[in-house]
């Protein structure tokens, strides 16, 4: 015998879902892109003594904080929630 009533299942979601994209914007790859330059400047600096090399390599770091912080006031970051930006 076959099942006939017709039971709907409520779901209760939340009214606005997070981001899933987990930081794959070009603010995102940009930063961490100048982040491992730099480190990797400084690093070599590091290893074969040469100050002005380090500081350099300290430059392309705050380069690449300074560049994702535009491009993401720019548009090119993450979306941000309607609940975090209310608060």
């Amino acid at each position: 015998m076959v099942d006939t009533s017709s039971q709907t299942e409520v779901a209760y979601l939340p009214p606005v879902s997070p981001p899933t994209n987990h930081g794959h914007t070009t603010a995102a790859w940009f930063t961490m892109v100048g982040i491992m330059v730099g480190a990797f400047v400084a690093a070599i600096a590091f290893v074969i003594p040469v100050v002005w090399l380090f500081w350099v390599g300290m430059g392309i770091v705050v380069v690449g904080l300074v560049g994702g912080l535009l491009l993401r006031n720019m548009g090119y970051g993450q979306v941000a929630v309607a609940a975090e930006r209310d608060a």
